[in-house]
């Protein structure tokens, strides 16, 4: 349990979440695979990161219960957490090619929208659930994996969109059956860390550059509004209802 760093090919850094039942990531989880993107990007024998997860999917987000456990201290990691992990996956000095199956939900999207690439199997599922968990945040991420209407529509709504949903967009590169996924991931990794290593990080440092939106900002500024509705009472109103009837969701959904 954990996260986890190989390196299964020559220049390839696999970096491998795996937090049961679920993945959702508990506020020194979040730390943890900051460190652990940071760290693969740094190491000069690495030219491409592989973001992968073990277990039922890809990632559920933050650990509500550890936020509902431990109130405003939890709710306070889990923000500075998520935004260092996001802030890791997008400055990471090399491309991130993030492996997506199963659900890949809330802060799920914030990896993923920050990665350079990515490679999901035919039964990943993509969606933002924070209106229905008493949170907000994550729309900066999912703005650059779907239009700007559908955008508003899935988060009002917290519905996911499909794995051939997203390829059709543009913002899923390719989608393979689940036994599939790390192989086709790790070829494309390969193909990127066939490049020159001086010149793929050049290439990093550009393309980043030119990013019309700072998600840094962007994001930071999503998450005071989190703040603001755990202040006024509205987020452990939403929260409180997580997993039970009322909600219509389990627990480990």
């Amino acid at each position: 349990m954990g996260v986890s760093t190989s390196s299964p090919e020559k220049g390839i850094s696999l970096v491998v979440v795996d937090f049961p039942p679920v993945n959702a990531l508990p506020v020194a989880g979040w730390f943890a695979l900051a460190d652990a993107v940071r760290a693969a990007g740094r190491d000069p024998a690495t030219r491409c990161v592989v973001l992968a997860a073990s277990g039922r999917g890809f990632n559920a987000g933050v650990d509500v219960k550890e936020i509902q456990a431990r109130g405003g201290p939890a709710l306070v990691g889990a923000n500075r957490g998520c935004f260092e992990a996001f802030a890791a996956v997008y400055e990471c000095e090399v491309p991130v090619v993030a492996a997506v199956r199963g659900f890949c939900l809330g802060g799920g999207i914030g990896l993923v929208g920050n990665a350079d690439v990515i490679v999901a199997s035919e039964d990943a599922v993509f969606g933002l659930p924070e209106l229905d968990r008493g949170a907000l945040g994550a729309a900066t991420h999912l703005a650059r994996l779907v239009p700007g209407h559908l955008l508003r529509a899935l988060y009002y709504t917290a519905r996911t969109v499909s794995a051939a949903e997203l390829h059709a967009h543009g913002s899923v590169w390719r989608v393979v059956a689940p036994d599939g996924l790390e192989r086709a991931a790790l070829e494309l990794a390969g193909e990127i860390a066939a490049k020159d290593g001086e010149l793929m990080r050049l290439a990093k440092a550009a393309l980043n550059g030119i990013d019309p939106v700072d998600v840094r900002r962007s994001y930071r500024f999503e998450q005071g509004f989190t703040y603001e509705a755990s202040v006024a009472g509205v987020a452990d109103r939403v929260r409180d209802t997580f997993g039970s009837a009322a909600d219509g969701r389990g627990r480990d959904e």
